[in-house]
């Protein structure tokens, strides 16, 4: 990519339009970001060039020099070059775009609408095991939860008072500037997490952390029809903030499986055993379905894993309401051994059949017969 022009570092034509190399830019620049690619020297080295291409062809001065003369032509130029940094407006808003710096901030610092100083996040997820009815039908579900609330001792600052001084780590700024190759960023300080003061001393109620752990017991109501993985907001259920207001807490449902219901999402398999007489002479039979049972005609000669679709016997979906498929699945069971008397039984039906009994009688005769030619 270094041997490149700069038309061709964006991946554009010479007579690109700003948008179109704004957009280009954005591609790449993601692309190549060195947060999306740690420790891979070729995308931080590509990452640079392309902001080095960026900043000349989207100023029209520098293009126009670039233009006529490439490289060389910017030599000297105020701004110009691997090491200028020129009309930053551009590139800094594509950055707030991409990687959160909205709300009034920028990739080099500004206003953020998130309080530092709250050292936990207001929302939380736990995980809750169902049984297969439960999912299917919905309930009511008593669960014990644990939710984090400020510490009121060190008013939530991990302090031991309250009492914090300045960061040493970056001097009270909040932020450090990390500098690579021509752009310099403003990251959050790894020590303070952007608060820009440090505790003097531990707070002992807290252990530091800034928030005590509140044991909880809530009634949840669960909707017909969850499913594996699927995920139920518990609006107000979450960590409260130091100012009273309480976040939200997610479920994310585990459902247990069923010895005989098989379920696919708002279909349900059920597997119906068939002793081989039953298949081959037919009848009515019962099967079980999520609301009772369900009555089965069998045709005469069903085959093993035919399957016989029910309409509206599944799940309720649980957006919707509308309900899945049941399907029964057949099954052909044989005898695993045979008394003389049902072998001699057996012989017996064959026989009454006839010739039909044996299907490979003539086919494979007229087949031998052909491959005995083949060697006279």
């Amino acid at each position: 990519m270094k041997d490149l022009d700069y038309y061709d570092v964006l991946e554009v034509s010479r007579d690109a339009t700003a948008s179109v190399l704004k957009k280009a830019y954005r591609k790449l620049a993601m692309k190549y970001h060195p947060d999306r690619n740690p420790d891979n020297k070729e995308a931080e080295d590509n990452f640079k060039i392309v902001n080095e291409a960026y900043q000349v062809l989207n100023d029209d001065k520098k293009r126009a020099i670039y233009d006529q003369y490439g490289k060389a032509g910017l030599e000297g130029q105020a701004g110009g070059g691997a090491g200028g940094f020129g009309n930053m407006d551009d590139i800094m808003d594509i950055f707030n775009n991409m990687f959160g710096g909205g709300g009034g901030g920028s990739a080099f610092g500004g206003n953020s609408k998130r309080d530092p100083s709250q050292k936990y996040t207001l929302d939380f997820e736990i995980n809750l095991d169902l049984a297969f009815n439960e999912a299917i039908f919905g309930c009511k579900k008593e669960i014990d939860i644990k939710y984090k609330t400020s510490c009121e001792d060190c008013s939530g600052t991990g302090a031991k008072d309250g009492k914090m001084s300045s960061c040493s780590y970056c001097n009270g700024q909040g932020q450090v500037v990390m500098q690579q190759g021509f752009m310099q960023f403003a990251q959050e300080c790894p020590k303070c997490k952007g608060i820009g003061k440090e505790a003097k001393s531990k707070c002992n109620s807290c252990k530091a952390k800034g928030y005590q752990e509140v044991k909880d017991k809530i009634t949840i109501d669960i909707p017909a029809g969850v499913d594996s993985g699927n995920r139920l907001r518990a609006q107000g259920y979450g960590n409260k903030a130091k100012s009273g207001r309480r976040g939200d807490l997610y479920i994310v449902f585990n459902v247990q499986e069923d010895e005989h219901f098989i379920r696919n999402g708002n279909d349900i398999y059920v597997e119906v055993p068939l002793f081989f007489t039953q298949a081959l002479l037919g009848e009515s039979i019962t099967i079980p379905s999520l609301d009772g049972e369900l009555k089965l005609d069998l045709k005469t000669g069903i085959k093993d894993k035919e399957q016989i679709i029910f309409d509206g016997k599944g799940v309720a979906d649980v957006h919707g309401g509308r309900k899945g498929r049941l399907i029964a699945q057949i099954k052909i069971i044989k005898p695993k051994s045979l008394t003389d008397k049902q072998r001699e039984l057996l012989l017996e039906l064959q026989e009454s059949f006839g010739i039909e009994s044996k299907p490979h009688s003539n086919i494979f005769e007229e087949t031998l017969s052909r491959v005995k030619n083949w060697f006279k």
